[in-house]
């Protein structure tokens, strides 16, 4: 009965003939099956359909992170309808946006929620979920038997994720089956995931990385996971001499650089450590590989595309890029309308199955950056080295021109990092009389006994006096979004008036 819905069909074939076999090990020391899994998913299917989704709808999802919330997802797909997580951060005016823009026909959200998101959910039903996995959408699951999976097409919608908004308004990416299948698979392969595997599920899941690449991933691989609410340091380290692979963000892995009990010893039994969503430090591969004998694999993805590229499995796991095209990715890197020569830095585009569909409801915006031959613009500044690795240098809309000249953040970032008693930096363009931006330095440092003109005078040799930081800022933290990206965009806004 799953055959006519092409992501619900592939993510169950590894789980064909071992429905009893464990998908999830629960925090409590229970465990889900896979026949558990997709039979609680049809419940949550025909709960939906009871309350008024039909193909097409959209379910809104403000949820903590429960084997229920997977069912959530599935039971959406199941019913033909488009999945839309929301991060369990977002404020009630900031929802009010999404349900606003995107028109659900069923909000789920924690029972704490309830009143505020039924005063903005308008003729959306709103049903509870709470972190123990109870409220009133299980409440109506639980009475249902069964369920018919509405038959889809390979390029209908299975889930619209909201952009970060970090440059202005939010934007919905709608994503196909064939988007997130395809590319859950080839990610399957290329990473060497088989039923053998066991993943560390550490992740959030109102984002692609949780959703979309750990859930997916480990489903075509017919694996299990070690099901964790979130990062928790001490179940991790509990967790890796029976699991094989871990996939996190990179203020996983240095949390857990800073516990005594990361040892080779502790890891012996891992084969994988993906990082992604934001980039890794070189000093963090570094120590990484030091301390556990492992080198962590850093890939390359973003909302609009899923997974675009990734450093080998086999082969060199080169440390500040991100690694080559995923197969069946292309990739060009361009400046003023044509590719630029290996070396050279441009703006990153990216064609292939992974690809969205557009924004929703924004159709000049998605023609502004999906071209009608599918190329996607992502904004992203890369450069190719000659051996063809990846690295991405910054953001289109983070690059400073300061006098006149364009100053990359990232190269003046990589040379801060690397000063001693600097833990972490953030180059960003303020507006400046004279120059037009001046370049300013937001810089972490690990000890007290750094000094701006410290970080200053170890610059004034290695860069040009244009690329020079006007001024360095010492902050106990970089702000960051739930997946670890540095928030730029509010840098700029709290520096503003610096030199006004």
């Amino acid at each position: 009965m799953y055959d006519a819905n092409p992501l619900i069909r592939q993510l169950r074939a590894a789980s064909i003939g071992r429905e009893e076999d464990v998908f999830a090990q629960l925090p409590d020391g229970g465990t889900v099956s896979f026949a558990a899994l997709f039979a609680g998913s049809e419940r949550m299917a025909a709960a939906l359909v009871a309350n008024g989704v039909v193909p097409g709808d959209r379910v809104a999802a403000q949820v903590s992170k429960t084997i229920e919330a997977i069912q959530l997802y599935l039971g959406t797909v199941m019913a033909g309808a488009v999945f839309l997580p929301l991060n369990t951060g977002y404020t009630t005016p900031e929802v009010a946006y999404f349900l606003g823009d995107a028109s659900p026909r069923v909000v789920i959200c924690d029972p704490a929620r309830l009143d505020d998101l039924s005063t903005i959910a308008g003729a959306a039903q709103v049903l509870t979920l709470d972190a123990t996995g109870q409220g009133s959408l299980c409440d109506l699951a639980d009475r249902q038997n069964g369920f018919d999976v509405v038959p889809r097409r390979d390029r209908d919608l299975a889930a619209i994720l909201y952009t970060s908004g970090t440059t202005g308004r939010s934007k919905g990416a709608m994503l196909s089956h064939d988007n997130l299948a395809s590319n859950s698979t080839v990610l399957r392969d290329y990473w060497r995931f088989t039923r053998d595997d066991v993943l560390i599920h550490a992740l959030p899941i109102f984002h692609t990385h949780g959703l979309f690449v750990a859930t997916n991933v480990a489903l075509l691989a017919g694996c299990q996971v070690v099901f964790l609410p979130g990062f928790d340091a001490d179940a991790i380290l509990r967790a890796m001499p029976t699991a094989t692979a871990l996939m996190g963000v990179p203020t996983f892995y240095t949390r857990l650089l800073a516990d005594e009990r990361l040892t080779t010893t502790q890891t012996a039994n891992m084969r994988l450590f993906v990082s992604g969503s934001a980039p890794l430090l070189v000093d963090t591969h570094e120590e990484w590989q030091s301390r556990t004998g492992h080198r962590i694999l850093e890939r390359y993805g973003m909302t609009e595309t899923n997974m675009s590229t990734s450093n080998p499995y086999e082969g060199e796991r080169r440390a500040g890029t991100v690694g080559f095209p995923l197969p069946g990715v292309e990739m060009r890197v361009m400046a003023e309308g044509c590719e630029v020569a290996p070396g050279g830095i441009g703006v990153l585009e990216v064609r292939g199955a992974n690809v969205f569909q557009g924004y929703w409801q924004m159709p000049e915006k998605t023609a502004q950056e999906l071209r009608s031959d599918g190329w996607f613009i992502t904004g992203d500044l890369a450069r190719v080295d000659g051996d063809g690795y990846v690295s991405i240098v910054g953001r289109e809309k983070d690059l400073i021109i300061t006098g006149g000249f364009n100053v990359y953040p990232k190269e003046v970032e990589s040379l801060i990092d690397d000063l001693p008693g600097v833990l972490e930096s953030a180059v960003i363009g303020v507006q400046h009389p004279d120059f037009g931006e001046a370049v300013v330095a937001i810089v972490v440092p690990e000890t007290s006994e750094l000094l701006p003109e410290t970080v200053l005078g170890a610059l004034a040799e290695q860069l040009a006096k244009f690329k020079q930081p006007k001024r360095v800022i010492l902050l106990d933290a970089l702000p960051r979004n739930t997946m670890g990206k540095v928030q730029k965009k509010s840098l700029r806004e709290d520096y503003a008036g610096l030199f006004v």
